[in-house]
């Protein structure tokens, strides 16, 4: 018998940055760890990056990575963001699905940081071998859509069971959102098991469209004035401004 996704070889992939805003802010940490099956001690490749801009002391205080220390230990960004799609383009050839929380940011993050340092869009990495993502978010939000509260790796990580030690760390997130992604796999198996990776790749576009069409419809009816990117696992757009 074939093993189900979730219970096969995983990678996952997460960044610390100097803020949320992907068009402008940047990268000054990343991680990607493999997990050839439950159980067993992942893989993990990190880099720290010295981004090249001030570093908010808001984002100090969320991921513990200050200007200084990025500027003593930290590489330039060009090389990194290199290594860093590579190793996602490697995930892509092997097969491996790569989970991702919350996609939109981490991987459009990654797109505008390899355009910026390497004039390179992060898709032509991925011409000869696409890549399925697994965004725990999407998935849990879309099986489990009527559940109150909110929905970040921390939440997860309590609903499932699943230990996050070091939250905000890059290696530390990802390993937590694998863990998060084989544990919404086994409980709704009966709803995705019979799903190829791929298959379920093209089927959480279609959930964040429709999660981020509630989503902006509610904040109509609230009265707040934010757009709700509806595009996933990846951002089209870039400003040439930016």
């Amino acid at each position: 018998m074939t093993t189900c996704w979730f219970e096969g070889p995983l990678a996952a992939f997460d960044t610390e940055t100097t803020g949320v805003d992907v068009e402008t802010d940047r990268i000054v940490s990343a991680a990607v760890v493999v997990q050839d099956a439950p159980g067993i001690r992942p893989r993990v490749s990190r880099w720290l990056v010295n981004p090249g801009v001030p570093v908010p002391a808001e984002a100090t205080a969320v991921h513990g990575l200050t200007e200084e220390h990025l500027q003593h230990n930290g590489r330039w960004p060009a090389p990194v963001m290199y290594e860093i799609a590579q190793a996602l383009a490697e995930q892509a050839h092997a097969g491996r699905p790569l989970v991702v929380m919350n996609a939109p940011f981490d991987l459009t993050m990654l797109d505008r940081e390899l355009r910026r340092h390497r004039a390179s869009a992060l898709g032509r990495w991925f011409e000869s071998a696409p890549l399925s993502v697994l965004d725990p978010r999407v998935l849990d939000k879309h099986l489990d859509r009527y559940r109150k509260g909110r929905r970040t790796l921390t939440d997860l990580c309590a609903h499932y069971g699943v230990a996050l030690e070091g939250a905000h760390d890059a290696a530390a997130d990802a390993v937590a959102a694998l863990e998060v992604t084989r544990a919404v796999g086994r409980r709704f198996a009966s709803r995705l098991e019979r799903l190829a990776p791929g298959e379920l790749h093209t089927l959480q576009a279609v959930w964040h469209a429709a999660q981020a069409r509630g989503l902006q419809a509610w904040f109509a009816r609230s009265g707040v004035d934010e757009a709700v990117d509806p595009a996933w696992p990846l951002r089209p757009d870039f400003p040439a401004a930016a």
